[in-house]
């Protein structure tokens, strides 16, 4: 068995954790979903989704039951997750964080941001999924702090942000660049507007902005476009200006393994 998937260089330097960003490539799902589709909500077969993660979890070093996803809403709220899930659970959130030893948490993405996060000394990991609406109502800050709870320290912390859509392809209109601006001042560097054209968002840069301001040690932007690689990863606003139906991909960082 052999995915493609890419890491994060600053993430592979800490031993006992493991990590990948998956896209698109390399699993069992056909047609529109070929072929590692993860969304069981996306119109593709269950047993095909439920081996796509398995063959993930299993090439990270993982038991299938070992990885934990979530009913990803858009919202800001971040869980601790102490157990394995029970099958078909989903409790919703946008983040979660753990110190148990091989749990594997796993973000579900087709051009919003997945970020990985890493306390090498405390052992507490962390794994957000930061739409625009998660961003900008602070995923990234709750994250971290869900983790310092558990004992780590933000300058210790490695953020890793995985295969998102680029402000290039992302076209969001003047009422979004207003709002964003009248509640992050701090923003304008992340709104450009082609000549001639409508605003654009960086979202993942924004996002990089708002790790290094609350303070953590590292963050890392692979600085890979989803919507530019159409044949590597999902991607929503590709496959909505294609009129085509399309799937997930998963982000996953985990504590050891089998």
């Amino acid at each position: 068995m052999s995915l493609p998937f890419e890491t994060s260089r600053a993430l592979e330097r800490i031993p006992g954790i493991r990590h990948g960003f998956f896209g698109r490539r390399g699993g069992v799902s056909t047609g529109e979903f070929a072929s590692l589709n993860v969304s069981e909500s996306s119109g593709d077969k269950l047993n095909h989704v439920a081996e796509n993660r398995a063959q993930i979890a299993g090439i990270l070093g993982f038991s299938p039951d070992a990885l934990v996803t979530m009913k990803q809403v858009h919202s800001v709220t971040v869980l601790e997750v102490t157990r394995q899930p029970a099958p078909g659970e989903r409790p919703e959130a946008d983040a979660f964080v753990t110190r148990v030893h091989g749990l594997a948490l796993g973000i579900l993405t087709a051009d919003c941001t997945p970020i990985l996060f890493a306390d090498p000394d405390a052992r507490v990991i962390g794994a957000a999924h930061a739409g625009w609406k998660g961003a900008t109502g602070g995923i990234s800050e709750a994250t971290i702090a869900a983790m310092v709870d558990l004992g780590a320290r933000p300058d210790r912390i490695i953020a890793a942000i995985g295969p998102t859509i680029s402000a290039a392809n992302y076209e969001v209109g003047p009422e979004f660049a207003a709002t964003l601006l009248r509640d992050h001042r701090d923003a304008e560097n992340r709104i450009t507007r082609p000549e001639g054209g409508r605003e654009h968002f960086d979202l993942p840069g924004f996002v990089f902005d708002h790790l290094i301001a609350a303070g953590i040690g590292l963050a890392d932007d692979l600085g890979i476009c989803t919507y530019a690689e159409p044949k590597k990863y999902f991607s929503h606003r590709y496959a909505t200006h294609k009129a085509i139906t399309t799937g997930r991909q998963l982000s996953v960082i985990g504590l050891g393994g089998l």
